[in-house]
Formats: C-alpha cells, sequence, structure tokens
C-alpha cells in the first residue's frame, strides 16, 4: 500500500470538499475555490472531517496515481486555508525589480527591461528590488510562474549572477587563471 495514498487528508474548519462525478474535486476555502478533475480510477471518500483514497487493484499505474491524487487533494486544501508562496533572488549588479500594478519589471543586463504580466490567481511582491515572492492558492501555479521569472536570466557559475530560488545553492565554478 503507498504509504502516502494511504494517509486521511484532515479537512481544516471552514474548508468544504466535494466530489461530483468523474472525481471532480472541488475544495472551498478562506483563500479561494481550487477545482480539479483527478483520475477517474481513485475512490475519493470524504467521511466527516476527512477525505481518503483508495486504488482498485496493484497495477503499477494505480501505485502511482494512488499517492499522486492524495497528494494533489492535499495541495487542494493547504492552498485555500495558508496559500503557497516562492521566494526568488535577483543577483548581479544592476539587476533589480519593480512592480508597479499588475506589471513585474526586470532590468537584468538586457538591452531593454523585460515586463511580465501576473497571472490569474498569482500575486508577485518585490523587496527592497531584489527579492520577489510569487504568492497563490495554486500550488502548480505559483511554481510554473516562479520558474517562468527565473528563466529570464538563470543564475550562472562564475560570479552566481541571475535570478535564483532564496532556498537554492548555485554550483560555483572557478574561473580562467593567468599564465606565468
Amino acid at each position: 500500500m503507498s504509504r502516502i495514498g494511504r494517509m486521511p487528508i484532515a479537512i481544516p474548519a471552514g474548508v468544504t470538499v466535494e466530489v461530483a462525478e468523474n472525481n471532480k474535486v472541488t475544495v472551498k476555502g478562506p483563500k479561494g475555490t481550487l477545482e480539479r478533475v483527478l483520475p477517474a480510477e481513485m475512490e475519493i471518500k470524504v467521511e466527516g472531517a476527512e477525505v481518503s483514497v483508495s486504488r482498485p487493484n496493484d497495477l503499477k499505474r494505480m501505485k502511482s496515481l494512488h499517492g499522486l491524487t492524495r497528494t494533489l487533494i492535499h495541495n487542494m486544501v493547504v492552498g485555500v486555508t495558508d496559500g503557497f508562496e516562492k521566494k526568488l533572488e535577483v543577483n548581479g549588479v544592476g539587476y533589480r525589480a519593480a512592480k508597479s500594478g499588475k506589471k513585474l519589471t526586470l532590468n537584468l543586463g538586457y538591452s531593454h527591461p523585460v515586463e511580465m504580466e501576473d497571472p490569474d490567481g498569482i500575486e508577485t511582491v518585490v523587496q527592497d528590488q531584489n527579492v520577489i515572492i510569487v504568492k497563490g492558492i495554486d500550488k502548480e501555479k505559483v511554481g510554473q510562474f516562479a520558474a517562468d521569472i527565473r528563466d529570464k536570466r538563470r543564475p550562472e557559475p562564475y560570479k552566481g549572477k541571475g535570478i535564483k530560488y532564496a532556498d537554492e545553492t548555485i554550483r560555483r565554478k572557478v574561473g580562467k587563471t593567468g599564465k606565468k
């Protein structure tokens, strides 16, 4: 049995979980509503203040989907209660970020500033020009938008310039050495 899959998901107060046909799960909470269609083979039951996921048989595909389905529902519950956030750091001389309205402007050493629009359900906050915080209730969207921002200028291994996650460590390389 999947160790993650068999764990029940506790539903906190103020959160409602509904399962419609074709395993369409709707989670409503204080921060908003999330909907997702999960694999039809999994059996999702809401019993009192917890949700449980069970699989029909022990085929490899079913075992894989079991833990995934449980984790997706858990992330939806956490998203509507606490929300998710990713922190990015902008490192480099003259590299900075600015926010105006829903537009994030990045100066990353290119000949032009890079402008990015916040997607629906995602909010970006800029702290002292070099820290960007991406917030939202959908973990997948938060992670994807943070990755899109990072892709505008990835950290390079020699000086460490670029946009990196706050918890990321960059493998540094030794530069050229002169001949004697």
